[in-house]
Formats: C-alpha cells, structure tokens, sequence
C-alpha cells in the first residue's frame, strides 16, 4: 500500500504531461505570432503581456475574484441542496418527475443573456442575483445525475432488502443512494464548471465587484490585456474547483473508483 501510494504523484504527473505540454505549445505559438506580426497590443495582446498585467494588477483582480467565489460557492450549494431533496422526492413519489421535468426542461431552454437582466432588474445589484442565476445553470444538471443514480440501482439488490424487511426508506440509503454517488459526482464536476461562467456573466450585467466587473471596465477602457487577465484567473478558479471535486471523489469513492470516473 505504501509503495502504491508512493508512485502515485508521478503517475499523476504523466497523465497531466500531455495537457500540459499542450498548453506551453498553444501559449508559446501564441508568443512568437504576436512578436512576429507585429500586431497591436490593442488588437491582441501577448501572453507574456497578459501575466504582466496579472502581477501588475493583482491586487485588485484578488479583491475581485472573492466576491465571485463567493456568488459561485454560494449559489452551488442552494442548488445542490434543492436538487437532493426535489430527486429523494422524485424517487419517492415518481410522479412527480411527470409533471416536474417539462417546467425544468423548459427553464434551461431560457437563454441566459435574456433572464440575467431581469433577474438583475427585479433583485438589484448585491448577491442575491448572482447566487440565483448560478443555481438557475447549475441545477438541473446535478438533479438528472441523481435521479439517473438512484434508478442505476441493482433490482436485485432492492429486492433482497424487501424481502428482508427494509422499509423503503431504508432501501433508499442502503442501495439506492450509494448507487447514485457516481452520478452524483459526475453531475458535480460539469455543474461546478457552468457555476463560475454564470457567476461572471451575471456580474458583467450588473454588480458593485466581481472578476465580470473587471472584464466590463477593461473592454470600456479598451485593455484586451486586462481583460484577458481576468480570463484567466477564471479559468484558475474553475479549474482549482474542478480539482476540489476530484479531490472530494477520491475521499468519498476512493483511488480506483475516482480514476475510473474520470
């Protein structure tokens, strides 16, 4: 066991070499056009130009990134809690996804560039806004994941707790909820990713602080340097959540079963 998880870092280390090396290549591609054409920094500017602006500038992209962090966690969390309890009442009550489904179906269907302004219009420019549209994006995903768990359960399994007896509650957290932690951890890891997109979007639209603020004052002073800074202390924070996920997989399910899922 020991040596296992001893090899364990460089096993990681080689399956993310690839992803990495990539990215270098993309970046330096990137690097030598821009020097190369000469093109202006105004039109595209370079990466090297792009991680000056991040150090140059970090202290108020720090400030900014809090508050997005907090719309995005925030909102995730009142979305993961409606989602168990609406899917345990689904599974209870079957019925219910009948004539549940077709109003959730239809509120993904609504674009986003349409409700954020009214959401913004009707709840004003603090949190409360942000953690909704977060929950509105991050929501169904993660109830179709639980509910195609909980149905992912062995019928043998659930058989041989009736007929010893087990109640229905107690199938549920004997079989049927173990069953659905795979599904629920793969609805988790896509809905964390659309979590930290809806909480920009909706500070692009209207806040007082956010990285979505940021991104807007930059385009209106004409910074593409700046802007694209703020880009990508994004996708850090939705890769470092991403990461946190896998993390908590691994805990829950354990090394093989996390690796498998990936």
């Amino acid at each position: 066991m020991a040596r296992l998880l001893s090899r364990l870092p460089a096993a990681r280390f080689r399956r993310v070499l690839p992803a990495i090396l990539s990215v270098a290549a993309l970046l330096a591609a990137w690097e030598v056009y821009v020097r190369a054409s000469g093109i202006l920094a105004l039109v595209l500017p370079a990466p090297s130009r792009v991680i000056g602006q991040i150090v140059a500038n970090r202290e108020i992209l720090w400030a900014n990134t809090l508050p997005t962090l907090t719309a995005t966690l925030t909102g995730f969390a009142c979305s993961l809690s409606v989602a168990f309890a609406l899917s345990v009442l689904i599974d209870f009550i079957p019925r219910l996804r009948r004539a549940l489904f077709p109003v959730f179906v239809i509120s993904q269907t609504l674009p986003l560039v349409a409700i954020a302004p009214l959401v913004v219009l009707w709840f004003g420019f603090g949190l409360t806004p942000k953690i909704l549209l977060v929950a509105l994006v991050t929501f169904f995903p993660m109830l179709i994941a639980l509910v195609d768990g909980y149905h992912s359960t062995d019928r043998d399994i659930s058989a041989l707790l009736a007929s010893m007896g087990a109640s229905r509650a107690t199938i549920f957290r004997r079989a049927r909820l173990p069953s659905a932690t795979p599904y629920f951890f793969a609805g988790l890891r896509i809905s964390i990713t659309y979590a930290v997109v809806a909480a920009i979007f909706a500070e692009y639209v209207g806040a007082r602080a956010g990285l979505g603020i940021v991104i807007l004052n930059a385009k209106n002073s004409f910074r593409p340097d700046l802007m694209l800074a703020a880009v990508v202390i994004s996708s850090a924070l939705t890769l470092a959540l991403f990461a946190a996920t896998a993390l908590a997989q691994r805990m829950v399910l354990g090394w093989r079963h996390a690796g498998a899922g990936q």
